[in-house]
């Protein structure tokens, strides 16, 4: 056991020296054979990497040697561009040095013509002077005078040349719009016919009796007196069996007396108190009936949106009357005109029908000296809400203003035309003689007249003319001056045509 223990004990140690020294072998063997591998394997990587090297500088001469080539023939390329642009440079510059040579020559030649026109300019103006003091001395007036003369003889030219312009240009139109303009007014006048009834200043009433004349007058004239006084007329009671005479200039007053008065003698009883409550009962009647009149007139026409004032005023127009002429009438029949000769032109019916029956609204409120009704009465319509459209128709219907649209126009020829129809107006003889009178003093006012006629109740005035003082053109201008200051200077209904005659007579005798 011990011998074992001791030959294990010896064992161990010997079997590990041995073990170690047999790994020391082994390893030895193993270092040697990757030593050798390894220079091989250096030795391989080193001529790889030397044929490598070898490789890349090949590369790198071919690489360098196409960049040489290419740069040399960019660079020749570019030199020969910089030597194309040295010689257009080159050229141009001897352009220059060409043209401004010549400049400067053209420069000394202008430069030189400068001189000799100041001197030729110099010479003309002493030698326009020497002319001008000669020509002077020949005329025997000065240059200012001779320039007057030559423009006022320009001036005559021109003006004379411009009236045949004129005359040309009217005549042209004449025969264009003449035929159109007479069928839109024949018409509407003929579509728009309508009788007349001539309004007079005094009414009659007629009695059951004369005994009732005693209790018109009442005692000592109270009756008679109260109701002049409370209605403003003139009662006429006099031998005319069965008849009283209501006088009054303003028909309002006269159709309350009128009303009035007949209740009275219907009912019978006749006392200042009976008859302040029948005037003032007959008043608020009157009123009611006119703005039934308004709104009958209104509908007739087919005019909407007239506010209530407007349609009272425009009632009360059937009370006044001018020259004759029932203004309630003529302002429908206004309206109708003018609403039919815009829907020819196609224009506003409805405004031009509006216009129409408002344009005499002043005059049913206007008081005397107050100023023009067509003033008046756009000043009315602004107050009832009219548009300005309409109150400047108003205002411009007798030419006291501007006319701003074509229906101003197409009222104002209504106007004319209503007024201006046979039976339409009536004048006294002393103003229709006084007008005649005044168209022939205008006329005769002018140089080279030499005698004038007012026709055809004062709408034509035919003016004779010196031949030889009034030439053919003067004669034109006469005309046109003549019927401008009619316009200006006189009022009158319609329109007034004036003809101005120049002829030459010869005459020679056979003896």
């Amino acid at each position: 056991m011990i011998i074992t223990t001791i030959l294990l004990i010896i064992a161990l140690p010997l079997a590990a020296i041995i073990g170690y020294a047999l790994r020391a072998y082994l390893g030895k063997i193993k270092l040697t054979s990757a030593e050798s591998q390894s220079q091989r394997i250096i030795q391989d990587a080193i001529r790889d990497a030397e044929a490598r090297r070898k490789e890349l500088l090949l590369e790198t001469k071919d690489q360098l040697l196409k960049e040489k080539n290419q740069f040399e023939k960019e660079t020749r390329e570019r030199r020969q561009e910089l030597q194309a642009i040295e010689r257009r440079l080159l050229q141009k510059e001897e352009s220059l040095d060409k043209k401004l040579e010549h400049l400067e020559k053209q420069e000394k030649i202008v430069q030189l013509k400068e001189q000799e026109n100041q001197e030729k300019e110099e010479e003309l103006r002493r030698e326009f002077e020497k002319h001008k003091k000669e020509l002077e001395r020949i005329a025997g007036m000065t240059t200012e005078e001779a320039k007057n003369l030559l423009m006022k003889n320009l001036e005559n030219q021109v003006r004379f040349d411009s009236i045949k312009v004129i005359n040309k240009i009217e005549e042209e139109a004449r025969r264009t719009a003449d035929k159109k303009a007479r069928e839109i007014i024949l018409a509407a006048i003929q579509r728009s016919a309508s009788d007349y009834t001539s309004e007079a200043t005094i009414t009659t009433v007629s009695l059951p009796s004369d005994d009732m004349k005693g209790r018109i007058i009442g005692r000592e004239g109270r009756n008679i007196r109260t109701l002049e006084s409370l209605v403003g007329v003139d009662m006429i009671i006099d031998d005319t069996p069965e008849v009283v005479v209501i006088s009054c200039f303003d028909p309002v007053r006269r159709e309350i007396a009128r009303l009035s008065l007949e209740r009275l003698i219907q009912n019978g009883r006749i006392h200042p108190a009976r008859i302040e409550e029948v005037v003032e009962k007959v008043t608020a009647e009157l009123n009611d009936n006119m703005l039934e009149d308004g709104e009958k007139a209104a509908f007739e026409l087919g005019i909407p949106g007239l506010s209530k004032d407007a349609l009272y005023h425009i009632g009360k127009l059937k009370y006044r009357s001018s020259y004759g002429q029932n203004v309630l009438s003529h302002s429908k029949e206004v309206a109708n005109l003018a609403g039919i000769m815009a829907g020819e032109l196609g224009l506003d019916v409805m405004l031009a029908k509006r216009a129409g029956l408002l344009h005499d609204i002043g005059k049913g409120s206007m008081a005397e000296g107050e100023g023009a009704h067509a003033i008046v009465g756009a000043e009315m319509a602004k107050k009832f809400g009219e548009t300005p459209k309409v109150t400047g128709i108003i205002a411009a219907h007798h030419n006291d203003k501007e006319h701003e649209c074509f229906e101003s126009v197409l009222v104002q020829a209504a106007d004319a035309i209503s007024a201006s129809r046979p039976g339409a107006r009536r004048e006294s003889l002393d103003t229709y003689l006084k007008r005649l009178d005044n168209l022939e003093k205008i006329a005769l006012s002018y140089k080279g007249v030499e005698k004038c006629y007012a026709i055809q109740a004062g709408r034509e005035i035919r003016v004779i003319v010196s031949n030889e003082l009034v030439s053919d053109e003067k004669a034109a201008v006469l005309a046109r001056e003549i019927a401008e200051k009619i316009e200006s200077e006189l009022k009158y209904p319609g329109i007034v045509r004036v003809i101005v005659i120049r002829e030459t007579r010869i005459i020679d005798y056979a003896k």
